[in-house]
Order: structure tokens, then sequence, then C-alpha cells
């Protein structure tokens, strides 16, 4: 049984630039769960942030937290476009990687 994606997800430059700066084994589970977050609804793969409009993709892979962060399209509801990436060190998201957002 194939599921069909909830929305589509559109990688921006800079997402695609922070992916080639991680391995290749931590790059295909960042897209694997990207993937898997358009199929299911689970706040542990797509969790929007607090009270802004951002959300963020979430990845933990061999002790390193990883978050695309993104938003939802204004014009077509079932688009999200990931702005940019980074490696999550603190257990809030840094208010300058939202700000980026």
């Amino acid at each position: 049984m194939e599921l069909n994606p909830r929305f589509k997800v559109i990688l921006l430059p800079d997402v695609h630039e922070y992916l080639a700066t991680l391995t290749e084994k931590a790059r295909n589970k960042i897209i694997s769960n990207v993937r898997k977050a358009t199929l299911v609804i689970d706040p542990e793969l797509f969790k929007k942030l607090g009270d802004t409009e951002i959300w963020e993709f979430r990845t933990r892979f061999n002790g390193m937290t990883y978050r695309p962060l993104a938003f939802w399209d204004e014009n077509q509801k079932s688009i999200v476009i990931a702005t940019h990436g980074f490696t999550k060190k603190t257990q809030k998201t840094p208010p300058n990687e939202i700000k980026q957002a």
C-alpha cells in the first residue's frame, strides 16, 4: 500500500548547502525523515515552533540534532518551503535561526 503525501516540500538553496556539509548518512537520515513527515502526522518529525509560523523538520542521528526550518506557503497550503537548516546544540531553537527562517 502506497501512501499519498499530505504536502510537498521545497528545499531552498540554503538547505541544499547545509545538507552538503553533513555526512552522507546524516544527510540521508534527514531526507528520509522529511519524506516520512509528508506521509504521517508525527511531531517527532515535523513540529510547529511555539507561537510562530515556523515549523521544524526534526532529525536526531548519532547523538546530533538536525533541524531544517520551514513555513507553509501562503498561496498553496499543500506546500512547505524549507528555508535553511542547522545543527541544534541547545534545548531551545536559537532566536537567530528562527529569524533567518
